[in-house]
């Protein structure tokens, strides 16, 4: 008895004492549910099969895998057509309780069935993840490898150092290469496939946000972020690199450059499948690979090819992979062999393969930070995030062969690295460009700004004492400078530390001219 009851008596103008005419039937509450006092029994074994083919029909039509659905009728062993049944409501979220401990009729295991349903025996209870990491290049494979994901028409989650993405949609921006992106990709109900980027600094301080994973893929071993973290020297990153392979599953696969001793190296010490990629189609490593039917992805003849055991495939020309530029930018064809290498192993059918290496280009918005060409009226701007000696090593041999009267390079230098470092960048800057600016990280990392140029300079001078250096400090400055000062025919390039500032500024400009973004 509640103000519901008592409510329902004032409206007949009776009590709790009155005493109802003989045959005469008074309902004292409004609703009848379990929660309002009614008395739950079993009925399971008594339901007509027609009254159950209707009750699964209705959840199908409502899309519902798990429903509650009310039915008032005088007798459910009848079918519903015999006896004007009606449905009452569907209630997406059914309360189980009552099913578990009716008062009457015999109890039954709701939660286990619909458990068994959820995560069948024997199947498949998480979702694949493939992990990518290494010194250069992992943020472009694992977009290109999420890239292909999407392509098959899963919806993929991936990080980067740019953010967390679903399919396309950015959800979180930042440097998210670390385990609690990871975290926010695989907790996503609407994820069917993870591609996480896992960075030297997150493996470091938390590990990884998984306990195994289904591809290991590991780019290179270059200088980086040597002398922090305990990280003296490449050993010690290779180290701490090997935790991505080393967590693969028995039955997947670990992807490794066979054209890197550190990288080669881990094989040994795993318990998973390997395949190797390598740019020379007779890499010893590679040939001794395939003889005992291992599996691998090669270039030849500017084609990417696979092998499976003896088994030669060709996959596609560089030509028409936009990213490789036509074959030119050998880091780029590097970074697609092991996404070639992931979608093979997958199962993903050769053509969809294909078709995602047409349709990935070096835009800002598919690889923002990774080789962005911007085109104004008399000369061109490229924009990538290298940051390290390898890095810009592989931009400036690309740069050399770029058909551009002449190349102006816009650098710094991390303030954290080691004066050899510092030095070998500046090295590395004079031996491809004929003019250099010097510009400074946000972020000076412990050192003075003027430290930092002199040990440039100390570098540039080593390889070219009477190039031209210009120091302007912002970068956003430096690029302005560059473009007011551009010959006719040259290329500009931006070693860039704040991507989305750096193409903001060279776009601003653009619209000065009224041009287009350039294609390559």
């Amino acid at each position: 008895i509640d103000e519901i009851t008592f409510t329902i008596l004032k409206k007949k103008n009776l009590n709790l004492q009155s005493v109802l005419k003989d045959g005469e039937v008074l309902y004292i509450k409004e609703i009848a549910n379990v929660s309002a006092g009614a008395t739950p029994y079993d009925a399971t074994d008594d339901i007509h099969p027609h009254n159950r083919f209707l009750a699964e029909r209705i959840a199908r039509i409502a899309g519902l895998d798990i429903c509650g659905i009310d039915f008032i009728s005088s007798d459910m062993a009848v079918p519903f057509n015999e006896n004007n049944t009606v449905v009452l409501e569907v209630n997406a979220s059914p309360g189980i309780k009552m099913h578990m401990m009716p008062a009457e009729g015999k109890a039954r295991n709701v939660v286990g069935a619909i458990m068994d349903m959820m995560y069948p025996q024997g199947a498949p209870s998480r979702i694949p993840i493939a992990a990518v990491t290494g010194t250069n290049g992992k943020t472009t494979v694992t977009r290109l490898m999420a890239h292909l994901v999407k392509t098959s028409g899963q919806t993929v989650g991936f990080t980067t150092t740019e953010g967390v993405y679903i399919n396309d949609v950015i959800i979180t921006k930042g440097d998210c290469s670390g385990p609690g992106s990871s975290l926010l990709v695989l907790k996503d109900p609407t994820v069917e496939y993870a591609i996480l980027e896992c960075a030297r600094g997150g493996i470091l301080r938390s590990g990884l946000a998984f306990d195994s994973c289904d591809f290991g893929v590991v780019t290179n071993i270059s200088e980086d972020h040597l002398g922090l973290d305990d990280i003296e020297n490449l050993e010690d990153l290779a180290n701490v690199k090997a935790v991505v392979p080393k967590t693969v599953s028995t039955n997947g696969y670990a992807i490794l450059n066979a054209d890197d001793d550190l990288v080669f190296e881990m094989a040994k010490d795993l318990t998973c499948k390997v395949a190797l990629f390598s740019m020379d189609p007779f890499s010893e490593r590679i040939e001794y690979n395939i003889s005992k039917g291992g599996i691998a992805a090669v270039v030849e003849d500017e084609h990417i090819f696979v092998y499976n055991g003896d088994i030669k495939m060709e996959f596609e020309d560089l030509e028409n992979i936009p990213i490789t530029f036509g074959g030119k930018a050998d880091f780029m064809v590097q970074n697609c062999l092991p996404v070639v290498l992931f979608g093979y192993l997958s199962g993903i059918d050769n053509d969809i393969i294909k078709e995602a290496l047409h349709t990935f280009n070096s835009s800002p918005e598919k690889t923002p930070g990774r080789m962005n060409f911007f085109k104004f009226n008399d000369f061109e701007v490229l924009a990538d995030y290298a940051h390290n000696p390898a890095g810009m090593e592989a931009i400036g041999k690309f740069v050399k062969n770029y058909d551009a009267k002449w190349k102006v390079g816009i650098i710094a230098a991390p303030g954290d690295r080691s004066e050899s470092q510092i030095i070998g960048i500046g090295e590395t800057a004079a031996k491809y460009f004929d003019e250099l600016i010097l510009r400074s990280d946000k972020d000076l990392r412990g050192r003075k700004e003027s430290e930092i140029h002199g040990l440039l300079l100390e570098g540039i001078h080593k390889v070219d004492p009477d190039i031209k250096v210009k120091v302007v400090s912002r970068e956003s400055e430096s690029i302005k400078y560059a473009v007011k000062g551009a010959q006719k025919g040259s290329l500009i390039t931006v070693f860039t530390e704040s991507v989305n500032d750096c193409i903001r500024t060279i776009r601003h400009l653009q619209e000065r001219e009224v041009v287009g973004e350039h294609e390559v």
